[in-house]
């Protein structure tokens, strides 16, 4: 890796606020810094992105940021104290700095961690971290580097070679919801015993998507093939969840929605067709197999006025 370019120095010194540029590389025997030259104020913007080896015992801090900031640690180890908790990080870890939340992290001495890490902003920033499972209580991801160091570089290489700033930004933080992204597989891997396993997931998924796609022509067979599995074991374990086969769920809710049509003007032929049924026939017997009454017997019974 080459060092820092020397047009870069102004800025490292103004984002880490250090008085002179060569205390980055007095404490760092490589060093790389990629520089927003037009961070945004939307949703989610880059500030900046490096890459570094720290000496043994370098350390940041206690200090207080004004934007979020995520280390990687690449290789060797060091420590991470935030919020009161002391976190020993090693290759393949990755923690993250909120802002306004007091800090410090330490190179091991003896084993000095390399890491890469970027700096970003946005409204929606804390909202996607907490989405990762990442919060201030639980600041630490372990095991993402593979994953997520490409990205890194990647958002780093971008901003050092920004031709066009606005497209920067954009970029990079389009690069930066990837990454992200690839931080929150890992930390839902390692976070199993806390979270549902993948076929409740799965179901849950099948679930939305009957109650949602029901006017829709919908195989259960591909529908269960889309998450991989065979159409009688995925069924069975649909069965077992929601207490009905995904073919009777469909059906239940079809009926369901079109007892509620019923309930309007809509002709018996247009309450089929908003239900999933091209033919009002077919739709016609199964709705009556369902309430035990035609369409039309069902609207008539539930418009008649009550006996006093």
């Amino acid at each position: 890796m080459d060092k820092c370019p020397a047009l870069r120095y102004h800025q490292v010194r103004s984002i880490f606020g250090i008085k002179e540029s060569s205390a980055l590389l007095t404490d760092h025997t490589r060093f790389l810094l990629g520089v927003n030259p037009a961070p945004g104020s939307g949703e989610l913007s880059v500030i900046f992105c490096g890459e570094g080896d720290p000496v043994g015992g370098h350390k940041i801090g206690p200090a207080v940021h004004d934007y979020y900031l995520i280390h990687t640690v690449i290789s060797g180890s060091g420590l991470f104290v935030a919020g009161g908790q002391t976190f020993e990080c090693k290759a393949g870890d990755t923690f993250v700095i909120f802002p306004g939340e007091l800090f410090s992290y330490e190179a091991d001495a003896n084993d000095p961690w390399r890491y890469a890490w970027v700096a970003f902003t946005g409204t929606a920033a804390y909202g996607l971290l907490g989405k990762i499972g990442v919060t201030t209580d639980r600041p630490v991801i372990r095991g993402a580097a593979r994953r997520a160091l490409p990205l890194l570089r990647r958002i780093r290489t971008l901003l050092e070679r920004a031709e066009s700033p606005q497209l920067a930004d954009l970029e990079s933080a389009g690069y930066l919801r990837l990454l992200l992204a690839a931080y929150g597989a890992a930390s839902g891997a390692h976070a199993a015993a806390e979270s549902r396993s993948d076929m409740e997931r799965q179901i849950a998924q099948a679930v939305r998507l009957l109650s949602t796609n029901y006017a829709q022509p919908i195989s259960i067979d591909r529908l269960a093939r889309s998450f991989g599995y065979h159409r009688t074991h995925f069924s069975t374990m649909f069965r077992r969840a929601v207490g009905l086969s995904p073919k009777q769920y469909l059906l239940k809710i079809r009926m369901e929605r079109a007892a509620s049509l019923l309930m309007t003007a809509l002709p018996i032929e247009q309450v089929a067709s908003s239900v999933g049924f091209g033919d009002p026939l077919y739709f016609s017997k199964q709705f009556r197999r369902w309430s035990g009454l035609s369409p039309t017997d069902y609207r008539n019974a539930k418009r008649r006025p009550e006996e006093p």
